[in-house]
């Protein structure tokens, strides 16, 4: 396959940009028109992604047809071959050449959906686990589990900084393609095995977890490969409880999940009571859809708007009535990651549950670690610390003034990054003018001294209501802690 160009570089000299994003958006015409040629790449494109019947001589001449057939990864029939699994090319994060395999038709991320009701469906590289893939933690570690492997896309990530990678699925047929994707893209094997949530490592405990599981809330959940199969949020609530148990000291448990708005009850109350104890969490809510929204998104998804009218209409209704039974009123949607430490099991948490629905910069791997590193830096630091250490303005943040063309002076002053979350934060003329002169070279109490004197402000008063500012701006970002002097070189969070 490398041989003939069948990677993701290779696929994107073939196609062309256009033809390139439509297959992505499961739209195969311009990709058929592309492949027209008999040169093996156009074969395997065919065979493998547009699930097109090839000639056997052209099957010959792209594949080991032989093994090929009897590994049964394609099938001959009337003097032709047909794949009968999906293997695509993937980019890894450091320009690798990757494969992963899945069930045909299942690569996700079509506008009509995956349309199948098959219960042993395996998908492929999709939106969700793409952005699982980029919010990880990648430090090299011991052990990383992948829960409900699917194709492998988690575990072939993790097999890159892990030494051991156990990768669990409750569909059997999901661990036969996880052995694929991880051989076919030269990684180490994994420890594979079959169960559901945390059943099959009992007892053990990892410096990684990750899943994407089947997180959709559903009615009956009819479908093994998105559908938890207990009631409501409950999957995606026990999967974070039970986590704990299954982290070592120090390591990272990080899930996509579903969560219900329920009517008298705050949703961020509700994912705080699922960090289990002695863990740190961050969880983000990227995006929230009324009832109605949510059914028809995963009704579509399986293909039900195509069944018989009737037919629809009951399962739409099904699925109101399972809403308006829990109290349902909308679903979120976002990442949990959460983290063992030594500062929560001695009965300080760190726990921060925000939306933010706006655009972000993936990888967020680092930034997830930055994260909890400011979060250990501001638990250890009162207000008189604070106001002792040496901060420098993080890297890509700039200040954007706003207010009337031509007024002398702005109406406020916004510091945003274009790193990371991308986050913007509105500041006063003081906290504008600290973060401006943050170099490292001088403390924050000496700064506001100054800046106190430069504005005829009291420097007592002002000491005293700006740690709080201070402690935020450190908390998102804009600024970090650095050793006295040391500038942008000796930072410590």
């Amino acid at each position: 396959m490398l041989a003939a160009a069948f990677t993701a570089d290779g696929l994107l000299d073939l196609l062309g940009a256009p033809a390139y994003a439509a297959l992505a958006r499961a739209e195969t015409v311009p990709a058929l028109r592309a492949t027209r040629g008999d040169a093996a790449l156009d074969t395997l494109v065919r065979l493998f992604l547009l699930q097109r019947a090839v000639p056997v001589e052209r099957a010959k001449a792209a594949l080991p047809l032989a093994v090929c057939l009897a590994d049964g990864w394609v099938r001959e029939e009337d003097g032709e071959v047909r794949a009968t699994v999906d293997v695509r090319p993937y980019g890894g994060p450091e320009g690798q050449d990757w494969f992963i395999v899945s069930d045909l038709g299942c690569a996700v991320g079509g506008a009509g959906g995956i349309g199948s009701h098959e219960e042993g469906v395996v998908l492929g590289v999709g939106g969700a686990s793409t952005t699982l893939a980029g919010i990880t933690v990648r430090t090299p570690v011991a052990s990383a589990l992948d829960l409900g492997t699917g194709s492998g896309i988690q575990a072939l990530h993790a097999a890159q900084h892990a030494t051991r990678v156990t990768a669990t699925d409750l569909n059997p047929r999901a661990l036969d393609f996880t052995r694929l994707t991880l051989a076919l893209s030269g990684a180490a094997p994994a420890d594979l095995r079959e169960g559901s949530l945390f059943e099959p490592v009992a007892d053990e405990t990892y410096d990684l977890i990750v899943s994407n599981p089947p997180f959709v809330i559903s009615p009956g959940a009819r479908l093994t490969y998105r559908d938890g199969g207990m009631g409501g949020d409950d999957l995606c609530r026990t999967l974070v409880q039970q986590s704990g148990e299954r982290l070592n000291d120090g390591g990272y448990a990080q899930f996509l999940a579903n969560w219900q708005h329920v009517e008298g009850e705050e949703w961020q109350d509700r994912l705080r009571s699922w960090v289990p104890e002695g863990c740190d969490a961050w969880i983000v809510q990227r995006e929230v859809q009324d009832v109605t929204q949510y059914a028809e998104l995963w009704l579509r998804d399986s293909g039900d708007h195509r069944a018989d009218p009737a037919e629809y209409t009951a399962r739409y209704e099904a699925w109101l009535d399972e809403f308006e039974a829990r109290g349902t009123t909308a679903v979120g949607f976002g990442w949990i990651t959460v983290r063992k430490s030594a500062a929560a099991a001695a009965g300080n948490p760190s726990v921060v549950v925000e939306e933010w629905p706006h655009t972000i910069e993936q990888p967020l791997g680092p930034a997830v670690l930055a994260h909890f590193a400011r979060q250990d830096y501001l638990r250890a630091q009162d207000d008189a610390s604070l106001l002792a250490g040496h901060f420098v303005l993080a890297e890509e943040v700039v200040q954007e003034q706003v207010g009337l063309p031509g007024a002398e002076d702005p109406e406020h002053v916004v510091l945003r990054q274009h790193r990371g979350m991308r986050r913007a934060t509105k500041v006063d003329s003081v906290g504008a003018g600290f973060a401006g002169v943050c170099d490292g070279s001088l403390p924050a109490g000496r700064i506001l001294d100054a800046i106190a004197q430069l504005m005829g402000e009291d420097p007592v008063l002002l000491r005293d209501r700006t740690p709080q500012a201070i402690r935020l701006l450190v908390e998102e970002g804009f600024l970090e802690p650095v050793e006295p002097g040391a500038g942008g070189a000796g930072r410590t969070a």
